[in-house]
């Protein structure tokens, strides 16, 4: 071999080295810093969003930016009927539609940590409601969760759920069905619910589910679904039909906190329509905690206990509160527990937005004492909200807390 090939073998080398760093720099550049593709990540300019005001000074945006995220969304505060004592039954999809990544990390994942939240949130408005888990996967029905009063239940069996792979297709029909035989033997003064968090686009049954609409309807079960692919016409149809001919029951989310909205809106009782509208005397009985030396058997779990609660009616001892008796089915409940529920019916009004002036008659916050911000031009917010009813000016971080945590202004309280 001469010099002159050598010299051309060199190049080559060179040239198959270039080629093979440009491919993989440019399969560099279509990563994501998720892992995934780079059109997958969200696109997020925040340094557009930061601009000095006209003193130079960011504290305001800062503040105005903090505030805007904390601002609460308007509910609807029309005193209405709803049914407190609620049985809710939660159908979460686990098809293998659940294992796309339009969700972070995935659908599933994603849908087991919001409903996590959701139960907690959910007995901690509505204390003496009882819920059960059912998933759907591999086209069958499984309870996960028997029906129940205790979160701690329903939150370690979601975790042990989460560490399964979604498979197979789902199953409306079989949920359903399986949804109907939990709330069977509901008494008429509690409400029957279904919540159906759905992820894929087709539904696999055994049979004519127009058949278990149908009976939905009959016995009074109210069906509300979540979808988080695209709206499918047996959803909206079984939505319509078991909320009478209301389609609001049925929705489709747009991104994560959507999905988080579409939840806390489920935390709220459903107002009692008209045509089954009744009144009916509830007998509860408000056992006191005993404590004792030596252990005895409960008749919940029929476990070894020291302490528990004494039902009133039968004299027979339950671990926990709120629950029903096994001997008697008599609901044993405290008083804090029906006070907690109390605030559906009767909502805490809006509090208004202060319109920005020069001067104000407050200073500081009643519920905090923290001191508002100082007045400047051109800024499109007080910061200050206003009780309707005693007119004591709130910060927005006691607004929120008020109306999501305490259901009283203590403005009012304090008249």
């Amino acid at each position: 071999m001469d010099d002159s090939d050598e010299y051309i073998s060199d190049v080559e080398a060179i040239q198959v080295k270039r080629r093979s760093t440009r491919k993989s720099q440019v399969k560099s550049d279509l990563k994501g810093a998720n892992g995934g593709y780079s059109w997958e990540d969200e696109y997020q300019r925040s340094w557009d969003i930061v601009k000095e005001d006209e003193a130079g000074s960011l504290a305001g945006i800062v503040s105005g930016l903090i505030e805007s995220k904390k601002k609460r969304i308007i509910k609807n505060v029309t005193p209405f009927q709803r049914g407190i004592i609620r049985n809710l039954i939660l159908v979460i999809d686990m098809s293998s539609s659940m294992l796309e990544k339009d969700l972070r990390p995935n659908r599933h994942a994603l849908t087991i940590t919001n409903v996590i939240q959701f139960i907690t949130e959910f007995f901690d408005q509505n204390p003496i409601s009882q819920l059960g888990i059912i998933v759907m996967r591999n086209g069958i029905a499984q309870l996960v969760s028997q029906v129940s009063g205790n979160p701690q239940d329903h939150i370690d069996a979601l975790k042990s759920i989460k560490k399964l792979e979604p498979k197979g297709d789902p199953s409306l029909q079989n949920a359903l069905e399986m949804s109907r035989g939990l709330l069977l033997h509901v008494a008429s003064h509690c409400t029957r619910e279904v919540l159906v968090v759905f992820g894929s686009l087709l539904t696999i049954d055994p049979g004519n589910i127009h058949k278990t609409v149908k009976s939905l309807v009959e016995e009074k079960v109210r069906v509300k679904i979540i979808g988080l692919s695209a709206q499918v016409s047996i959803c909206k149809e079984i939505c319509k039909k078991t909320n009478f001919n209301d389609e609001s029951s049925y929705k489709v989310i747009l991104n994560e906190h959507h999905f988080k909205d579409l939840l806390t809106e489920a935390v709220v009782p459903l107002p009692v329509n008209k045509i089954n509208k009744s009144f009916t005397l509830v007998k509860m009985g408000f056992p006191s905690r005993v404590s004792q030396d030596t252990p005895s058997f409960c008749s919940c779990h029929s476990k070894l206990t020291y302490g528990g609660y004494v039902c009133p009616n039968c004299k027979s001892k339950v671990c926990s509160l709120p629950t029903i008796c096994p001997c008697c089915n008599m609901m044993l409940i405290l008083s804090t527990h029906l006070a907690r529920s109390y605030h559906h019916l009767i909502p805490l009004k809006n509090f208004e937005e202060v319109p920005v002036a020069d001067e104000y008659d407050s200073t500081q916050c009643f519920a905090c004492q923290s001191e508002f911000p100082d007045f400047i031009a051109n800024k499109t917010t007080s910061s200050r909200y206003r009780c309707v009813d005693c007119n004591q000016h709130f910060c927005i971080d006691c607004d929120v807390f008020i109306h999501e945590m305490m259901h009283n202004c203590p403005g009012c309280e304090n008249i």
